[in-house]
């Protein structure tokens, strides 16, 4: 089976990136270090700083795993290249919901970096996956568990870098 083509957009890219150099250089010499300081402490059968710096290590590990593989199935999309006639990934969005009259900025991303705390959307989520394709001036529905929700399309943006 192939795997999922994780889609980041050149800041998910440089992000994780960066992460990943964290770890691996930083973070792994601390812990080991950490551990090395546990063992000389003597027995390791009730040795609290020992257990804790080998969860850690297990912790880092685990998540350089998480991003190697995220980056080795990574496709980047180059803003620059987005086509501003119709919503993909890379677009910054302004939608209006029409039931409650609001407007809502959107940056839409592939999954693994999407945050809605900061106004990052996934291609994959119910909003994201309605926003596809949409033309501005357009009317998008999104079936959700409270009913469907109508959006208009406002604008079309490339996102800054």
């Amino acid at each position: 089976m192939e795997e999922k083509k994780n889609i980041l957009t050149y800041e998910g890219l440089k992000k994780y990136e960066d992460e990943l150099h964290e770890l691996k250089v930083v973070k792994r010499k601390e812990v080991a270090e950490k551990i090395k300081e546990a063992r000389e402490q003597g027995d390791l059968s009730e040795n609290a700083e020992y257990d804790a710096a080998k969860d850690e290590q297990r912790d880092i590990e685990a998540r350089i795993e998480a991003l190697e593989k995220i980056l080795k199935n990574a496709e980047v999309v180059v803003e620059e290249d987005v086509d501003l006639n119709k919503i993909s990934i890379g677009c910054k969005v302004k939608i209006k919901d029409l039931e409650f009259d609001e407007e809502l900025e959107y940056k839409i991303v592939g999954s693994s970096e999407a945050n809605s705390l900061k106004g990052k959307i996934s291609n994959e989520s119910p909003v994201g996956k309605a926003l596809i394709g949409a033309k501005k001036g357009q009317t998008v529905s999104v079936e959700t568990q409270a009913g469907v929700i109508k959006y208009k399309v406002l604008s079309i943006e490339r996102s800054e870098v």
